[in-house]
Order: structure tokens, then C-alpha cells, then sequence
């Protein structure tokens, strides 16, 4: 059983693409879903700071680790960052990672390219685009060239390849599709993009995709941003006194 800490956010849905994708493949992992609400400020409990010191989620506590030999419990083994959580599971599972060392290298040049870069640039025009308590239009330019700079690539990468990284479906399409789905939040017309829409719209009709979404909206609520989920959103330390 994994226990998997989540909540419906890009970085939250990459994990349950994984998840979703292993179980329509014949290979899934028997995982239960531990909301971390982060307007709330869930990610500040002592608890899910054992597990995920940085007060980010997703996170991941796997009770079945492969460490163990026959007749051994070996003790549960946490993960945290996303970008990691989708090694250990390819590693865990054996899918969507190739073997094979170019494909692999690949496979890990876009991971990566997506945890440093994309995710991050996009998560900072999210911010000062619908979150800032004030327009910066300097952060706001910034962040929006960066974006488009981020998808020309994504979009150069895709020129005539299915997937992004590999001839499969792998962890770097899980990576970057559910920063891609959220395009209209960064102002992005996915029509300048082709390979991007095109890639993007073919893995949201997976049944997998599908049902990842369906999965966010149990969770996923409609709030007015208040003071306390401003703090504990953009500004609450990792610890307090």
C-alpha cells in the first residue's frame, strides 16, 4: 500500500497520472489518497513534515518497499519531491522509464527540465498573474516571456514525436502535461503551440488522464482566498516557534 500525501494541484496530479496509468497498463499499486490541504495549511503539521521536510506535497509513504527479502517487513520508505516520487515509482514498477540508457537519459533531461524550469516559471506567472496582492508589471512580463520561451521548446521537442521523451508514454509527459493543461491560467494559446496541442489533447482523452481529474474534483473546492490561505499559501515559514 502506498499513502499517497496530495492535493489537486499540477505537482498533486503528476503522481496520480502515474498511478492511474500503471492500474489501465495491468501493473497498479494499491494507493490511498491523504489530502493535504495546503489552504488550510495541512503541510505545516509536524506529521507530514517527518515525511516531507520542505512542506510541499505531493508525497508519497510506500508500507511495501523492494528492499526486503523473503520473511523481512522492511520499514516504509517516504518520498518527497515530485520529480523523485516518479523515479521511485518507475523504479518500483518498471514502467514508464525505459531501460535503455539514451532513452533513459532522455527520459531524465525532461524530468528534470520540467521540475527546475517549467514548473517553476509557470508557477510564477500563475502567481503574479491571479495571486499577487498587487500587479508587478515588470514580474508579470518576465514570467509571461519566460512561459512562452518555455513552451516554444516543449513545442520544438514534439515536432513530429507522440510522446515527449521516448516513443512510450513516460514520467516526462506525466511531469509536464498538468502544468500544460493549465494554459488559460498563464495566458497561453495553445493554437501558436501545435506539437503542444496536439500532444496535450491526445493524452487528455486517456482514460487515465480522464480519471485523474475526476479524482482532483473530490477534493478540489472553489474558495475565496482569504488572509490565513494567503499566508499559508505564499507565506508561512517552514516551521514556527
Amino acid at each position: 500500500m502506498i499513502d499517497l500525501h496530495y492535493w489537486p494541484t499540477p505537482n498533486g496530479h503528476k503522481i496520480t497520472l502515474f498511478l492511474e496509468e500503471a492500474a489501465q497498463a495491468g501493473a497498479g499499486l494499491e494507493y490511498s489518497i491523504k489530502p493535504v490541504d495546503i489552504g488550510a495549511g495541512d503541510q505545516f503539521k509536524p506529521e507530514f513534515l517527518t515525511i516531507s521536510p520542505n512542506n510541499r506535497m505531493p508525497a508519497i509513504v510506500d508500507h511495501a518497499p523492494a528492499d526486503g527479502g523473503a520473511g523481512i517487513s522492511p520499514a516504509p520508505i517516504s518520498v518527497f519531491e515530485s520529480g523523485a516520487i516518479l523515479q521511485y515509482l518507475a523504479e518500483k514498477t518498471g514502467l514508464f522509464a525505459p531501460r535503455a540508457l539514451r532513452e533513459r537519459i532522455a527520459v531524465n533531461e525532461w524530468l528534470f527540465w520540467q521540475v527546475g524550469g517549467y514548473g517553476p516559471m509557470l508557477g510564477q506567472n500563475h502567481h503574479f498573474n491571479r495571486y499577487a496582492p498587487e500587479k508587478v508589471p515588470y514580474a508579470i512580463d518576465r514570467y509571461q516571456r519566460e512561459t512562452e520561451r518555455l513552451y516554444g521548446v516543449l513545442d520544438r521537442r514534439l515536432a513530429g514525436r507522440e510522446y515527449i521523451a521516448a516513443d512510450t508514454l513516460t514520467i516526462a509527459d506525466f511531469a509536464c502535461y498538468p502544468w500544460t493543461r493549465e494554459h488559460e491560467w498563464h495566458h497561453v494559446d495553445l493554437a501558436r503551440y501545435p506539437n503542444v496541442q496536439r500532444w496535450h489533447d491526445e493524452l487528455s482523452a486517456r482514460p487515465a488522464f480522464q480519471r485523474t481529474y475526476e479524482i482532483g474534483k473530490v477534493y478540489r473546492a472553489d474558495k475565496t482566498m482569504t488572509d490565513e490561505m494567503r499566508r499559508n499559501l505564499f507565506g508561512t515559514p517552514a516551521s514556527t516557534p
